[in-house]
């Protein structure tokens, strides 16, 4: 085993606490957004005595992060692996340079996701099932979009409001007389990103306050955006985002819909499958990872499968505390103390 190093990353909507605190350091009054710990050129994370964990490990095919939100993120949805090599090869072709501000498509792999929660955490996930949307809109007195989602359907209505073709100001202007977290979510949105479509949109999403070991899996064209918490987050190792709004970044309306799928989720939280007393998986169905939660009491002993990563959440075990990660060779045991709760990836 072998300690590593992650990469700060400091994004205007990140905490200003949780990541510092979590690794030991006072608060300095700079938002700390994400914590990267894998080989991504954007981040890549450093074994604690030399060198770069990728000497170790290769390219590995996930990455892993510590994700603290003060603020929402973009609200987005990622490409499954042949729309990405179709998107990547398309961009090229145009001559779009990979580093460019209006490009989409920086790689040809998918980017699916799972986070899982470590605080509180309020996202926004999946398109919420049709009943309970249109009951949702018809008690605010949005009944213009009521009206179009129940005649036209999910996929007409979310094309029409991004394109400007429905209003989306009636809806907005309804959530200004209710406290509901939608509408209430909705007037701080549209304080900050005026006439934005997207803002309406969030009502037909699933609004998901997860608990502490709780998550959410973002597969293909799932339509999300975090908006407050912290939580472990695993991901492919892509840079394809495709953004609908919510952003100052580039937003690409177009591809959003193409790749969005619009299969409403009625439970859009994964709960992780105990499989003995200390050990948790969390199912990713057809995703080059997964992730396993150790809650760990006195001791458990551990055997790497894969080249896999450690990151300790809680306690102040051996040999690793509170804010520590590390690689795991393939084949390679180690021993950990608790009590802690210990973040395990490893490849299917």
């Amino acid at each position: 085993m072998r300690h590593i190093t992650g990469r700060v990353q400091h994004y205007a909507w990140g905490d200003r606490h949780f990541l510092p605190e979590l690794l030991g350091n006072a608060p300095d009054g700079d938002a700390w957004a994400e914590l990267w710990l894998g080989t991504h050129p954007g981040g890549p994370a450093r074994i604690d005595d030399d060198g770069m964990l990728r000497d170790l490990a290769g390219e590995l095919p996930y990455l892993l992060k510590v994700l603290a939100a003060a603020e929402a993120l973009s609200l987005q949805t990622h490409p499954d692996a042949a729309t990405a090599e179709a998107g990547f090869a398309r961009e090229n072709a145009a001559g779009i340079t990979r580093d460019a501000t209006n490009r989409t498509y920086r790689d040809p792999h998918a980017k699916p996701e799972l986070l899982c929660a470590l605080s509180s955490f309020d996202a926004l996930c999946g398109f919420r099932p049709l009943a309970a949307t249109e009951v949702l809109l018809r008690s605010i007195g949005a009944h213009d979009l009521a009206d179009h989602l129940h005649q036209h359907g999910l996929a007409a209505t979310v094309a029409a409001l991004y394109r400007h073709e429905l209003a989306a100001a009636p809806t907005i202007a309804a959530c200004a007389a209710h406290d509901t977290p939608e509408c209430t979510l909705v007037r701080d949105l549209a304080a900050q990103y005026p006439g934005e479509p997207s803002v309406a949109v969030t009502l037909l999403l699933n609004r998901v306050l997860l608990q502490p070991g709780e998550a959410i899996f973002l597969g293909p064209g799932n339509l999300h955006a975090y908006l407050r918490g912290a939580g472990v987050e695993v991901m492919g190792a892509s840079d394809n985002v495709v953004r609908g709004g919510l952003t100052p970044k580039h937003v690409d309306v177009d591809e959003l819909l193409r790749v969005l799928r619009y299969e409403p989720l009625a439970d859009p939280v994964v709960r992780a499958v105990q499989v003995d007393e200390q050990r948790h998986r969390y199912p990713t169905p057809g995703a080059p990872f997964e992730l396993w939660r150790f809650d760990i009491g006195r001791s458990l002993v551990h055997t790497a499968s894969a080249h896999e990563l450690l990151l300790c959440t809680a306690g102040d075990g051996d040999p690793l505390r509170r804010g520590q990660a590390a690689y795991v060779a393939p084949g390679e045991s180690v021993q950990l103390a608790g009590p802690s709760t210990v973040f395990r990836v490893t490849t299917p």
